[in-house]
């Protein structure tokens, strides 16, 4: 598994209907993309839930290096780059996915959390840790997965979780979710990833 995001910044007087509509009425290129796990539409506003920005920052677990270079490569991310500019792209090697107890449920929340990894951190209790809060995640009530990933250039930990109600207790970001496509996340591969 691979973890993608870029994020879109804009104005805080900026209409963030257009992005409602903009997922609304192209959402459905990734329903079916080959490769792709999940592709949660994100999105934030700012003052709710704590934001301090309006942002579209879709996040994907990719099942295949293939299907994600084949979306960076192609038309949808090219014109993604014609709109709003060619946004930085984010990327994680996967350490752990599991589904949730609210697994089939309709997804309404994400939270990601990024974690700066010190130096001197045991990588191996860190990575132990990780896999196991993705679990204790993905048992909390309304969870429809958890999971986390490593930026090894950056030394950066991603714990993403997506749940099917607006209050999850989870620590970090809080996006509200407009689309979640999901063409192969029956595929992509349980607990530890290693």
């Amino acid at each position: 598994m691979h973890a993608m995001q870029y994020e879109i910044r804009f104005p805080a007087d900026y209409d963030m209907g257009i992005i409602r509509e903009r997922v609304a009425t192209r959402h459905r290129f990734t329903d079916t993309f080959a490769g792709l796990g999940v592709k949660a539409y994100l999105m934030r506003e700012k003052g709710v839930a704590g934001s301090p920005v309006n942002a579209y920052a879709p996040l994907y677990l990719w099942r295949t290096q293939e299907g994600m270079h084949t979306f960076l490569w192609g038309p949808a991310f090219q014109g993604l780059a014609a709109d709003f500019g060619r946004p930085t792209v984010q990327h994680w090697a996967g350490t752990a996915y599991e589904e949730g107890t609210a697994a089939s449920s309709a997804a309404r929340t994400a939270v990601r959390r990024r974690t700066a990894i010190e130096e001197g951190t045991e990588l191996p209790e860190l990575m132990a840790q990780s896999v196991h809060e993705v679990g204790q995640l993905a048992t909390s009530d309304g969870a429809l997965f958890a999971a986390s990933a490593v930026d090894p250039r950056t030394w950066e930990l991603l714990t993403f979780s997506v749940w099917d109600h607006e209050s999850p207790k989870a620590p970090g970001d809080i996006y509200h979710v407009l689309h979640l496509s999901q063409p192969e996340r029956e595929l992509l591969p349980r607990g530890r990833h290693w």
